[in-house]
Parts: C-alpha cells; sequence; structure tokens
C-alpha cells in the first residue's frame, strides 16, 4: 500500500511539476529553461578521465525513439521506463571506444525487470561490444544469476563474474504458446476460420488445443536455428565448442556458481563489493569513494559525437524510417504501424530532394493485410526515384515482410524472425453465448448475404466460400509481390510460402533476404546505392516528441528522484507472467481492424524463452 501511495504521489508531483513549468514561470522563464536545454545538449554531460560506462542489463532496447504520445503519457502517469533506442546504444558504445576517457565498460546484470529485445537486437549491440573490446578497453559483467540472453550479450566480456549463491542457466530455448480455444468453447464463442498456407499458426490458438505438426516444425526449426546461433557465439568468446554447450544444456541446465566456473562459462565467482574494488583499480578512484568513476548508458548518450568525428553534417540525407509494432489500418497508435500514417511518411521522402536514399527498419510481426498493401505501394514508388533499403530486427514476418519485399536489398541478422507469407481472417459469433444465457437474434434483409457481418450466428458455407475466395486472392497478391520483389520463380515462391517462418540464417539460403547484417550495415550499403560516398547525414522517422513533452517526462523524473524511488523494477512470478501472455493475445485482438477482416501476421504467440 506504502509503494502505491508513493507510486502515485510522484506522479501527481510530476504532473504538478509540469504544469508549474509550462503556466507558471512565465515567458522569460521558458525561454530561460530553452536556452538552458539547448546547452546542456550541446555540451554534453561531465564524463571524468578513466570513467567506466555502465550498460544496464534490464534496460529495454527499442528500434526508435517513443513517440510523442508515448512521451506525453508516460511523463503524466509518473512511470519511469528504463529504454533506449538502439542506435543510441550502439553509438554510445562507439563513442566510449574512440573516447581516451572512457577506459571500459561494466556490464550491470543486478537490477530485476525484463529486457524485452530480441536476439536479432542483442547481436547488433554485441557486435559494437566486440569491437570495444578488440580496441584493448575492458568489458566487466557481473550478475547474481545469469539467464541466457543477458548472458549471450555479457559472454564478450573480459571478465563474467558471477555471485557465490547465484546461479547460471543454460538449458536452450523453449516456446510455450497459449490456446484459447477450449475456453471460447466453454463460453459459447464460435471461431470459423479462413486461410492460406498451411503453416499459418496465427489461427491455432482460437481454434486447436495444441500446436499442429506443421506449426511444431517450424517452430522447432527456428528455435533450432536461434539456439545454434547462440551456442556459436557464446562458445565463440568462451573458448567453448557449441557439442560443449549443448551437452551442459541436456545434463546439467542449471549451475551453481562454482560448476560455471569450471565450465568456463565465467571466469569469476565473487561479491558485487569485490567488483566494484576492481573497477575501482581501473578508474583510480579513491578508496574512500563509494564507488567507481562512471557514466551511465543514458547519460553518456548525450555526449555529442563531433568530437570523436561521428556527428555528420550534410545536404545529402539517408531517411531511416522505423517500422515497429503491429501493423494496422488507418494512422495508428505511437506505438504501431499505422498504414496511412507510414504512407505519408514515405511520401514525403519521396519528394524530399535532399533525401537520396531510405532504410526502412522493420520490427514487426506483420498485421492488416490492407495496411501493409498500402505501405508497400508507397515503398515502390519511393524505389523508383530512390534506393530503399530494408534492415530486419528482431522480427520482420508476414505484414512486415510484404513491405519489405520490393526493396532493392534485404539485411536481416542470423537470428531474425521473418517469413510467414501467409494470410487468414478470423470470424467470431456470440450464438451459442447469448441463448446460453436467454438473448436470441431475429433478421430482416433485402438481400442474401446482407447480414453476412453478424456474430449472432456462425458464417453460412456459402458465406465461408465468399471470405476464402478473398483470402485466396490476398495470398497471390502476397505471392505475386514476393516473386517479382525478390525475382523468385512463383513455383519456389510457394513452397517456400505457406505461412511459414524462418531464422535470418535460414531465410538467405532460401532467398528471402539477401545479406546478414544490422541497421549499420544496412545504412553503408544505402549511402553506396546512392553514390554518397562519406557526404551524408541520417534522418529519422517518425520523428520524436517535442521539448514541453520531454519536460513533463523530466518533471516526473526529478520527482520520483525526491521519493528515492528511481530504479525500482519489480520482476514476475510464473503465474503473473502466464496472465500476461493472456493479456497480450487479447490486446493482439484489439489491433485487428483490416476493413477486410484479412491479416497477415505472424503466430500470434512464437516467444523465444
Amino acid at each position: 500500500m506504502s509503494n502505491f501511495l508513493k507510486q502515485s504521489f510522484a506522479s501527481l508531483v510530476g504532473s504538478l511539476l509540469g504544469l508549474f513549468i509550462f503556466f507558471g514561470i512565465g515567458t522569460t522563464g521558458l525561454l530561460f529553461l530553452l536556452f538552458a536545454a539547448a546547452s546542456s545538449k550541446d555540451g554534453g554531460p561531465e564524463v571524468k578521465n578513466k570513467s567506466v560506462l555502465v550498460f544496464d542489463l534490464s534496460m529495454n532496447i527499442t528500434d526508435g525513439e517513443p513517440g510523442s504520445g508515448e512521451v506525453f503519457q508516460k511523463a503524466l502517469s509518473g512511470v519511469e521506463e528504463n529504454r533506449m533506442a538502439l542506435r543510441n546504444v550502439l553509438q554510445s558504445i562507439e563513442k566510449a571506444r574512440l573516447d581516451k576517457r572512457i577506459v571500459g565498460i561494466y556490464l550491470d546484470g543486478t537490477r530485476t525487470g525484463t529486457n524485452t529485445a530480441g536476439y536479432a537486437t542483442l547481436k547488433e549491440v554485441r557486435q559494437e561490444l566486440e569491437k570495444f573490446r578488440a580496441s584493448g578497453k575492458k568489458i566487466f559483467a557481473y550478475s547474481t544469476d545469469w539467464a541466457e540472453k543477458n548472458y549471450y550479450l555479457s559472454s564478450v566480456a573480459n571478465s563474467v563474474v558471477v555471485n557465490p549463491l547465484g546461479a547460471m542457466e543454460v538449458n536452450g530455448f523453449s516456446s510455450q504458446p497459449m490456446f484459447l480455444a477450449g475456453a471460447l468453447q466453454k463460453y459459447g464463442i464460435g471461431v470459423q476460420v479462413v486461410r492460406v498456407g498451411k503453416f499459418k499458426g496465427a489461427v491455432e490458438p482460437f481454434i486447436l488445443p495444441k500446436l499442429s505438426p506443421e506449426n511444431r516444425e517450424q517452430t522447432q526449426k527456428l528455435l533450432d536455428d536461434t539456439w545454434l546461433e547462440w551456442r556459436k557465439t557464446v562458445g565463440g568468446s568462451r573458448k567453448i565448442t557449441p557439442q560443449q554447450l549443448q551437452a551442459i544444456a541436456d545434463n546439467q541446465s542449471l549451475l551453481e556458481a562454482n560448476e560455471a566456473q569450471s565450465n568456463k562459462l565465467v571466469d569469476k565467482v565473487a561479491y558485487l563489493d569485490e567488483v566494484v574494488k576492481e573497477l575501482k583499480d581501473l578508474t583510480d578512484s579513491d578508496k574512500d569513494d563509494k564507488s567507481f568513476r562512471q557514466i551511465s548508458m543514458n547519460n553518456y548518450a548525450e555526449v555529442p559525437g563531433k568530437q570523436f568525428g561521428l556527428e555528420r553534417s550534410s545536404k545529402n540525407q539517408i531517411a531511416v524510417v522505423y517500422a515497429e509494432g503491429d501493423i494496422v489500418d488507418g494512422q495508428g497508435a505511437d506505438a504501431e504501424v499505422g498504414g496511412d500514417r507510414f504512407a505519408k511518411i514515405f511520401s514525403k521522402i519521396r519528394q524530399d530532394k535532399d533525401i537520396k536514399a531510405v532504410v526502412l527498419r522493420i520490427n514487426s510481426p506483420g498485421g492488416s493485410a490492407t495496411a501493409a498493401e498500402v505501405m508497400q505501394r508507397e515503398v515502390r514508388l519511393t524505389r523508383q526515384t530512390k534506393p530503399v533499403v530494408v534492415s530486419m530486427g528482431d522480427v520482420a514476418a508476414s505484414g512486415g515482410y510484404w513491405i519489405a519485399s520490393d526493396s532493392n536489398r534485404i539485411f536481416a541478422e542470423p537470428n531474425t524472425i521473418t517469413g510467414s507469407i501467409g494470410v487468414f481472417g478470423l470470424l467470431f459469433n456470440a450464438q451459442k453465448l447469448g441463448n446460453d444465457n436467454g438473448i436470441t437474434w431475429d433478421s430482416v434483409k433485402t438481400g442474401r448475404y446482407a447480414d453476412a457481418q453478424t456474430v449472432s450466428r456462425p458464417k453460412s458455407p456459402e458465406e465461408l466460400a465468399i471470405y476464402q475466395r478473398s483470402v485466396n486472392r490476398i495470398y497471390n497478391l502476397f505471392l505475386n509481390k514476393v516473386a517479382q520483389g525478390r525475382k523468385l520463380p512463383q513455383q519456389r515462391v510457394g513452397e517456400i510460402a505457406q505461412g511459414r517462418v524462418w531464422s535470418g540464417v535460414t531465410a538467405k539460403e532460401i532467398g528471402l533476404i539477401d545479406e546478414i547484417g544490422g541497421l549499420d550495415a544496412a545504412i553503408a550499403y544505402a549511402a553506396k546505392e546512392a553514390k554518397l560516398g562519406k557526404d551524408w547525414e541520417l534522418d529519422e522517422h517518425p520523428k520524436q516528441g517535442t521539448f514541453e513533452e520531454r519536460l513533463f517526462g523530466k518533471a516526473a523524473e526529478e520527482a520520483r528522484t525526491v521519493l528515492g524511488m528511481q530504479g525500482v523494477v519489480k520482476s514476475a512470478d510464473p503465474l503473473t507472467k502466464e496472465l500476461q501472455k493472456l493479456q497480450n493475445e487479447l490486446a493482439i485482438l484489439q489491433k485487428m481492424n483490416d476493413p477486410q477482416g484479412i491479416y497477415a501476421r505472424l503466430p500470434f504467440n512464437i516467444k523465444i524463452e
């Protein structure tokens, strides 16, 4: 109860501070704040000599910056989110590699919370950490309990440390989808499905009690590819063979601290204060200091990159468009890819003569087929005037692949989830639910199919045939677009489609992508295609929030600091996680707004754990 009151009070104080800033200080005060903010941005935070950059492993890494509405909402709610955009993380590590004041990086695994970034995102961050280590600077990593995701990133460190009472998880990957068919049947909700593609597992949670053989096959292949990449990458840093790691997963699964050390998974078993002492020695910190000389990743991101030759200034621009979230019809919210909104972005980019090339960064499971088509049309028109290069993040599947298919070149990481070229429609009815509770319906109509959209009854065979024709048409359109964009025979596309999901490494083998690489590789290729050399700068879309909205966020953050609430993150217990999974499934349904009721979307609940 006390925590609830503190959080509520912090939110209230933050909101009042924000209102005070805007309405109470007057024009002169506001201009002063604007000037101070601009000066702070130019100079950046102070970085002391021999400092260590602290990378909080619980931080959420997303493709783009939070949208203006998202910033405003979080500011008013007082909810703090430890989050950074991927490019900011990569640039911060690169700056630290070039910055003589930075002597090392500390990968801090002590905070609770769940990093939602996928393995493709972590692959890009890991590669930048490898460059940092290759420069001769040190990387330290510490945690009480090493889970596979954080360890994937931290295994690159010079020194990996685990607490004596801690443990290490090496047990392989799994996916545990949740099936709702039994619950829907119990409560009288009818479900009818129209689809194309035997691997289109997105509908299975609503009609089956378990995975179909086809869905099990594709999920197993995806997990096998991702797990092999994990073992090769981790094993390469730790000098352990993939076979040895598999043996550990099969025979030990959860290793105690000493077992982790004897298996060469960690370098030391030590307490946090011992790690801090080592970092104090590295930074020449005074013995009386409470901790080592450091700067957080979030603060260091504000250090200008110009002094390291990392900030470009040019009339020639490369636009980076972040398509992150479910694809929905219309404008969409901040965390969604609204077809109309993104079409307008591409339309403006196409008409902007200063923009010489475009990188479309996709991190989406797909969604509305109509919205995907609206976006894909704009991508095609833009490609006629300037190069369009796609960079796939953690997932770029179904509708996400639809909008990627007609680009000049597609980049993905080995553990990117892609493909899922298939289409489906879900038709719900509440006839049994209503009848069981004394509700009935009647109908008066002027045409045979005038009430086809009703939820009062199941669809007739004739109505289902109409829906199936629509789904078949959209599916064939999807196949044609992939065949033309990827220059593959239609028959070949039909073989690798069927709604099947592929990893990035397999997608390259079958021709769905061109190169293995991350966002920076895609940007470099775009610059080369546009013949820009090094004379270019980035222009990111959608645009970030306004200064006023960020001030609101700052006010709420200061209020939490006063109350001693910063950095408080709670991890969910297993039951809560399953309830959250159910909530996520239902949230996906709310985003299904295609005007034709037809979707190109990844299986609902593929999650690698």
